[in-house]
């Protein structure tokens, strides 16, 4: 178990496997961090499934409109979608997309982040100044490790619950 510093900044994603502890970097980017906070306690994050997986890359899951969803169609769908709150503008900070960072998924727009974000596997450098980097895993990086891969997996893990530490 982490020892958790700040709890109105650290956010607890409940996986199959067990819990995952990340710390928000609010000082580094804080639309992204109070976005994650808002997502989480309105449980818009519960249920949503990792839509991709690269082995040696990153999971990326947090389409809320999509992902939570159980037919095939809609989980095809997933990675096309946000929340129903507006796009942010990318927080470009010197922060490395380093094992277990949390970096914010966009298109090609830098500033078309919204839901979905990805948990780094190993360090990814070639991500740095390009992607917001808004958390960091301080615990539970092995269930992070055994997500199921695929674009999207078969049987996609999902986040079970995602909360903020401060609500729990």
């Amino acid at each position: 178990m982490a020892e958790i510093k700040d709890p109105e900044n650290t956010i607890l994603m409940e996986l199959a496997g067990g819990t995952v502890t990340i710390a928000l970097l609010p000082d580094v980017a804080p639309k992204h961090s109070e976005r994650m906070k808002e997502l989480a306690r309105a449980g818009a994050y519960d249920n949503v499934a990792f839509h991709r997986v690269i082995e040696g890359f990153m999971a990326q899951t947090g389409d809320v409109e999509h992902g939570d969803m159980e037919d095939g169609f809609n989980l095809r769908m997933a990675g096309t979608g946000g929340s129903d709150l507006p796009n942010l503008p990318a927080e470009f900070s010197k922060i490395p997309h380093a094992r277990g960072s949390l970096g914010a998924a966009r298109s090609a727009n830098p500033d078309s982040a919204n839901s979905q974000f990805f948990i780094n596997f190993k360090d990814n450098d070639f991500l740095n100044g390009q992607y917001t980097v808004y958390g960091q895993v301080i615990a539970g990086m092995e269930h992070v490790d055994a997500i199921t891969r695929g674009e999207p997996p078969a049987e996609p893990d999902r986040m079970i619950s995602v909360k903020v530490a401060a609500d729990v």
